[in-house]
């Protein structure tokens, strides 16, 4: 894409999609698929985001040190991949995930407390089919910060079905990846957009640390 092409489509935008929510008062934190999957060369879903995975870790800290919840997703199946339905038949990949595969352990450096909550989950949106936004709404939560992998996939499907449940979608552009920065540029560019607000790690941590002040 040209230099005027992009001003154009900036332009173009611009004039119907230029609002910004903002952050809400109870936020909670998700870590999206941050699996052993997506770190490993010799696995087809690498996607070489260790920077991402760092810059979440810096949030969680962050969060834990605001005392706000911290959730994480993962991915598993049955043995046959039944639970997968379409979802499993198109991403050929899923087999990944499949119960007892070591790519779906957690990354290097990634181990959740005893206190935060796991959710596994079977498709791509970590609301569908799981009970995360009942469990967000008896705690009270109107703000979901999103990071994790990748962002052409479970972070695009989270984001949208977080501002569908009404929960405001904080995704934060350092801290989600995807295989290649066509598609993750393009997609955080269509959720800033239309669905939630990407915001940098700064902003995010600067939020929860004024959070923590004032609690």
């Amino acid at each position: 894409m040209t230099d005027a092409s992009s001003d154009d489509l900036l332009s173009n935008y611009k004039r119907a999609y230029d609002n910004r929510i903002g952050f809400g008062k109870r936020p909670a934190l998700i870590l999206v698929d941050f699996v052993r999957a997506y770190f490993d060369p010799e696995c087809e879903l690498y996607a070489d985001v260790r920077p991402v995975l760092d810059s979440a870790l810096r949030i969680r800290d962050a969060a834990r040190d605001a005392s706000i919840p911290v959730i994480y997703t993962n991915v598993e199946f049955d043995k046959a991949g039944l639970l997968g339905g379409r979802f499993f038949q198109k991403a050929m990949p899923l087999h990944n995930f499949l119960k007892g595969s070591p790519m779906g352990a957690w990354a290097d450096g990634l181990t959740p407390n005893d206190d935060e909550i796991i959710i596994t989950k079977q498709y791509a949106s970590a609301f569908f089919g799981t009970s995360l936004a009942p469990l967000l709404t008896s705690i009270g939560i109107d703000t979901l910060i999103i990071t994790g992998v990748t962002t052409s996939g479970c972070i695009r499907a989270t984001c949208l079905d977080s501002c569908q449940h009404g929960f405001i979608p904080i995704v934060v552009s350092d801290a989600c990846g995807d295989r290649h920065p066509d598609p993750h540029e393009a997609n955080l560019f269509d959720m800033n957009a239309k669905y939630g607000d990407v915001v940098k790690e700064d902003e995010v941590t600067r939020y929860l640390g004024e959070l923590e002040v004032t609690a």
